[in-house]
């Protein structure tokens, strides 16, 4: 006879998830009502309770979206689950034996043992169009072997979820997230998590949602710490952002209303949707969708919120890869293809400061003109930012701790080096999975995944992740190549070649990924 499963009773129903190794898993959980007929481009709705047993052991639908196009597709895997009820999240949880709950505890979090490990809440990249919580790579289960309640959301992507409407409400998947992090508020405790105790974490645009979240109103009192990996604060005005939803419109031959969009065939909005947004570029602008200042959820410019003190007293560790640009410019051919003079065209395109772009030329003689443009691009969208509002929150003197990383090791696959995303694997502990070695090969080092993964897991249950917190000597831990160290102040020529300037400021630049 099969085991049933464990079972954990939620204030919405009974859960039956599935256990293996001491993790229980409970996947595809509602956390809102599915954003279809009246609902679709509206502001999620609380889930709906059930009746009886509701099995949890399998993905739940993803948001409507397309596959990354070639050759990102063979790189980022992006499972597409069929289904109305995207607003749904998993949880990962050290449990006891089959039948009981957190520490052995009966299930439902009523032991003395329950409610009180730190949770991580996990929202995904994929320039707000692409993603979702059922990635092979963003598995659960490590965090959960070492103590963590892991959860992973999904939220709308695409026009569903960021477009601009006079008709609707703006930001509809960051509300989204905000109705996922309540939900884990309000019921996280039934699997072992605090309540108390919340880090939420992502990378990309999910880096960029949470930077968004932590400048809201809206979400005091839902998680004391954030990490923020590969992804800056920036948001778009509304009339920016409209050109978007617009472009998409004309494609359509519909009027720019969430009326009009809601009679939309699916199929036909996500075709018009990749066509508009295909061409866009992070460095160079174009059409994208993007978290909007909206006057309610983001009342004003998430940049300027943080630097003047929002969420002063929450942790927060950020960071970057090595190398980001090599993701999209090694793959496309961009690195071979640019040469001096289109090079100094789309810097001056991009705004760079022809004083900067010489400090980097002068400092990497050996670098094609590609390499050196992608390393001025890696840092004006994500590097200098995030070094900006370290020395903003400094100056604060907040409660908070503020932590830099910068994650070097380089992958042998295709000549990405250490390219967007490669630290995921290493985050999330999951180096084995084929999934994973598509963008890190093979031979991947296992001790350097678990010294970053013991990082994550130390911030989310101490505030620390192990090295000395920001401080004017600059400390960054550095993940690779080698072992881990504290560099101070790395490449500080290159950096104090963006002062004056403004690199990061303008919104609306792109999710990177």
């Amino acid at each position: 006879m099969a085991e049933r499963g464990p079972e954990v009773r939620t204030r919405y129903g009974v859960l039956r998830g599935s256990l293996k190794d001491g993790v229980a898993s409970f996947l595809g959980v509602p956390y809102a009502r599915a954003p279809v007929g009246p609902l679709r481009f509206r502001a999620p709705e609380p889930a709906e309770p059930w009746e009886g047993v509701r099995e949890a052991k399998a993905f739940g639908p993803t948001a409507p979206k397309r596959p990354y196009a070639p050759p990102l597709d063979a790189l980022l895997p992006d499972p597409d689950v069929p289904g109305d009820d995207c607003l749904n999240l998993n949880v990962w949880a050290p449990w006891g034996d089959t039948g009981s709950g957190p520490d052995g505890e009966p299930a439902g979090g009523e032991g003395p043992g329950a409610g009180r490990r730190p949770v991580m809440v996990w929202i995904h990249g994929g320039s707000l169009i692409h993603g979702s919580s059922a990635v092979p790579v963003y598995d659960g289960t490590a965090f959960a072997r070492d103590g963590v309640v892991l959860v992973s959301v999904n939220y709308r992507l695409g026009v569903e979820g960021f477009g601009v409407f006079p008709d609707a409400p703006g930001n509809l998947g960051l509300r989204d997230q905000i109705a996922a992090l309540t939900w884990v508020r309000e019921t996280v405790a039934a699997f072992g998590g605090d309540p108390e105790r919340v880090t939420v974490f992502g990378e990309s645009a999910g880096a960029i949602s949470i930077a968004a979240l932590l400048a809201s109103p809206l979400t005091k009192g839902l998680f004391t710490r954030a990490v923020v990996q590969s992804g800056a604060p920036m948001a778009q005005p509304l009339a920016a952002a409209r050109r978007t939803t617009g472009a998409v419109a004309a494609r359509l031959k519909v009027p720019a209303t969430a009326e009009a969009f809601a009679r939309v065939d699916r199929d036909r909005l996500l075709a018009a949707q990749t066509e508009v947004t295909g061409k866009g570029s992070p460095l160079t602008g174009g059409h994208s969708f993007q978290i909007v200042v909206d006057g309610e959820v983001v009342p004003r410019d998430p940049a300027e919120a943080l630097a003047d003190g929002a969420s002063a007293g929450v942790d927060l560790l950020m960071g970057t890869t090595s190398e980001e640009y090599r993701l999209w410019f090694v793959p496309s051919g961009v690195t071979d293809r640019v040469g001096p003079v289109v090079q100094r065209l789309l810097l001056r395109k991009a705004r760079v400061p022809a004083r900067t772009a010489r400090v980097y030329r002068a400092g990497r003689p050996d670098e094609k003109p590609g390499e050196v443009l992608g390393a001025l691009a890696t840092d004006r969208l994500l590097r200098i930012p995030l070094n900006r509002l370290a020395d903003a929150r400094l100056r604060a003197g907040g409660p908070g701790g503020t932590y830099l990383y910068e994650f070097g090791w380089r992958s042998p696959v295709l000549g990405l080096g250490a390219c967007h995303a490669l630290e995921l694997g290493f985050v999330f502990d999951t180096l084995d999975l084929p999934e994973t070695r598509a963008l890190t090969g093979p031979d991947a080092p296992g001790d350097l995944a678990t010294a970053m993964h013991a990082a994550w897991v130390a911030f989310a249950a101490t505030g620390d992740p192990g090295w000395r917190a920001w401080d004017p000597a600059r400390p960054v831990m550095t993940f690779g190549p080698g072992l881990p160290a504290l560099v101070e102040a790395p490449r500080e020529a290159e950096r104090r070649a963006w002062e004056g300037s403004g690199p990061g400021r303008e919104s609306g630049r792109g999710a990177a990924r």
